[in-house]
């Protein structure tokens, strides 16, 4: 299992995987399985094992992945017609963002050493670390909003994990077993808004601010996750390249360190930080505008594009 996603279908969001260019929806292809082996509390035991939500499945940890992989093995491997959707194009869903709700969204600033030299500013000592909120995410098919209070919309290609165990006072060289997987981020910013006071929050939380997806690459398949080149383009106008290998503070380095400051939950969302080539730090700057289309590409895990969409005051 490679691809873990959110998906909308007849108003309700589920989560499945993607497998050959179709969704499958996992908790119905447990169920499925149970009740072919002949369990008599299929459905109570597929929601306890593999529930719809994603936080809520990565809850049960390895095991919970475990079944989810065999189900989708059995579906894959089974002649069919089921007797409930199980599988269903993926041009007939709406994909949405890979988690939806995570506990804690935790950002890092100033993470790629061209960023921070274009910023003006020293290799920090510690990580620079800020939040965004749930309301700000949106899916790999929803439009960025852009709403008239401010005109300085930027954009900043992000690499993401999402843990997968809870996490207290974890060492560097065991960090990786906490990762559930890894997604593709654009953290979008109001940049005076962000700098008119001292702390960024405000400029990173106005809603729709955080495209996320198109979906979570399961940590088992990816395992390193340095060396992963990073793009981003705007209108097919590259603007930002960089590599994992030049995050100043690593994955592993990240888990052992916020670890160590709060309990990390499985579904709890971090942003590793973006490259150089922002449009505030552009000569002249260049900020977002209505209808440009944002493509953020990261190796090994995809594509995530959006399309910018003035919000009309009323």
């Amino acid at each position: 299992m490679v691809r873990l996603v959110h998906y909308r279908i007849h108003g309700e969001s589920r989560i499945g995987c993607i497998e050959d260019g179709k969704v499958i929806d996992l908790n119905t292809a447990y169920e499925l399985m149970l009740q072919a082996n002949g369990s008599i509390r299929a459905k109570q035991i597929a929601e306890a094992f593999i529930p719809a939500n994603m936080v809520e499945f990565l809850q049960g940890g390895d095991e919970s992945l475990s079944l989810a992989k065999k189900a989708v093995q059995f579906i894959l491997q089974s002649p069919g017609p089921f007797e409930r959707n199980v599988i269903y194009e993926y041009s007939d869903v709406k994909i949405e963002a890979p988690v939806l709700n995570p506990g804690k969204i935790v950002c890092v600033g100033h993470n790629y050493r061209e960023h921070i030299l274009e910023m003006g500013r020293e290799l920090p000592p510690y990580p620079v670390v800020f939040a965004k909120f749930s309301n700000t995410i949106i899916g790999p098919q929803d439009d960025i909003p852009f709403f008239p209070i401010s005109e300085q919309l930027d954009y900043e290609a992000e690499f993401a994990f999402v843990i997968g165990k809870r996490a207290r006072n974890v060492s560097r060289d065991n960090a990786l077993n906490y990762v559930a997987g890894y997604t593709v981020a654009n953290d979008v910013t109001y940049r005076d808004i962000q700098r008119r006071t001292l702390q960024w929050l405000q400029g990173k939380t106005v809603e729709g601010s955080l495209p996320l997806g198109p979906w979570l690459i399961t940590a088992d398949e990816l395992g390193d996750p340095s060396g992963l080149e990073v793009v981003l383009t705007v209108n097919g106008e590259e603007r930002q390249r960089s590599n994992t290998a030049n995050l100043v503070f690593t994955v592993p380095y990240l888990v052992e360190f916020l670890s160590n400051l709060m309990t990390l939950e499985p579904g709890d969302l971090i942003l590793t930080g973006t490259p150089g080539g922002v449009g505030v730090a552009r000569d002249p700057q260049v900020f977002l505008k209505d209808g440009d289309v944002v493509r953020v590409e990261i190796d090994r895990i995809g594509v995530l594009e959006n399309r910018v969409k003035k919000v009309q005051e009323g």
